[in-house]
């Protein structure tokens, strides 16, 4: 990887690129980043950054969690984004890797990947970061007041 890019984790300076990067990702109406400093204060969530010469490119999130059916804690990647022009560098492996070693540290040995199905680009990052296609299926539901 080019020694121009560098992945850390977030902090609440990083709220403006996020929210822009978020929006590039998911669509919709953009996240204030107001909204995101808050979220950065309070939540256990891992969020991994991105950056070409200072400039956030990418983006990766990630869950840590204790159920009391399972001895240790377990672990899940649940967004990541790079914007187009950065892509094909490698810096989606980083962040995967960042990700990785801060759920290492908190104690995570197994790591579950949500994905579409028909991502076949995100599937391919995944599968060269060494993950596997499983056998579980996911069903989703909307509750709403």
């Amino acid at each position: 990887m080019n020694a121009d890019i560098k992945v850390r984790l977030a902090s609440v300076t990083d709220a403006e690129e996020l929210s822009r990067l978020n929006q590039a990702f998911n669509g919709g109406d953009k996240r204030p980043p107001h909204q995101i400093r808050e979220s950065l204060k309070i939540n256990n969530e891992l969020i991994a950054v991105a950056e070409i010469k200072g400039k956030a490119v990418g983006f990766g999130c990630a869950q840590s969690f204790y159920s009391f059916c399972y001895e240790e804690p377990q672990g899940e990647i649940t967004e990541l984004y790079v914007e187009e022009a950065a892509r094909r560098r490698g810096i989606a492996g980083a962040i995967i890797s960042c990700l990785e070693e801060n759920l290492r540290k908190r104690g995570v040995k197994d790591v579950r990947v949500l994905t579409g199905k028909r991502n076949d680009a995100a599937i391919k990052t995944y599968e060269h970061c060494n993950y596997v296609k499983g056998h579980e299926l996911l069903l989703t539901k909307r509750i709403e007041d």
